[in-house]
């Protein structure tokens, strides 16, 4: 019998719940529904953040476990503008039974990332979604004449930091988050970036990535749209990194990225007309 269950067997119990809520940007948070601190697996849980989880639902099988957290928005704990700028998103949470009287005594209940978010009255609703969850996402490789590899992965292995196919910029005026006016870049030219990322590395919207759907020159300023815009403000004096694009054609691989020995489709895939294909009379 294990610790926790020896204290569980006993009479009185001094239990409570732990989160850790690790963000994709390495930003872990801790919270208990205790009344004071705890600390385990290098991690702070920190009372008084309104946390409250319901009942797990668990089946056996390949379903998926699910489950609903509930909190209270705060300065401290979880900001507004933070889950409005997707840093929950995904998130992985992990939930303990703990003895608060003696922490090595836990148990792992359960474990996952965050799904849906709905914020309202100072509050939010977080849906947890289970490790089977991940079964329901497409796998294995796709057969298409255009690539499946994204710029700059272990599939594509180009560099994109070689010269040419990245710029740092300082933005000189602010924007509404989708579209971007930019100084100068004359070096490259129009439509580098259309189909790459604008990376925001300092503001409000520092780690925050959006992809680039139109690239041109205007007047002598570099007018970029991203096809979905920012979840955070971003404003004059926010620098930003370009990267080249890429419309995964095997004609761009080899003109604009000479890349092509690590090509991912397969450009002379027959089409489906050629199903009715026949040989020609003489």
């Amino acid at each position: 019998m294990s610790g926790l269950d020896a204290h569980l067997a006993g009479g009185a119990s001094t239990v409570c719940r732990a989160w850790a809520v690790a963000r994709r940007d390495g930003v872990v948070l801790g919270f208990t529904d205790h009344d004071r601190a705890l600390r385990f697996e290098g991690v702070d849980f920190l009372p008084g953040a309104g946390f409250s989880a319901r009942a797990l639902v668990s089946a056996s099988g390949l379903s998926v476990d699910n489950s609903e957290v509930l909190g209270a928005l705060s300065h401290e704990a979880i900001r507004e503008e933070e889950i409005e700028a997707g840093r929950f998103d995904e998130a992985e949470l992990r939930l303990w039974l703990v003895n608060w009287a003696d922490v090595a005594e836990r148990r792992l209940r359960f474990r996952g990332t965050l799904g849906e978010i709905r914020r309202e009255g100072g509050a939010f609703q977080a849906e947890l979604r289970g490790l089977t969850e991940r079964l329901n996402q497409r796998r294995g490789r796709s057969f298409q004449r255009s690539c499946s590899a994204v710029l700059g992965d272990a599939s594509c292995r180009f560099d994109l930091q070689a010269p040419g196919f990245s710029v740092e910029v300082t933005l000189d005026a602010g924007g509404d988050g989708q579209a971007f006016s930019l100084p100068g870049l004359e070096d490259y030219a129009e439509g580098w970036f259309v189909h790459g990322r604008l990376v925001v590395l300092s503001g409000a919207g520092e780690g925050l990535v959006g992809l680039i759907k139109r690239d041109r020159q205007a007047d002598g300023r570099r007018e970029l749209l991203l096809w979905e815009p920012l979840r955070a403000p971003v404003v004059a004096g926010d620098r930003i990194h370009l990267l080249a694009g890429c419309d995964r054609r095997a004609a761009t691989c080899r003109g604009k990225f000479d890349n092509l020995l690590n090509f991912q489709g397969f450009p002379n895939l027959p089409g489906e007309d050629w199903l009715m294909a026949g040989p020609a009379r003489g």
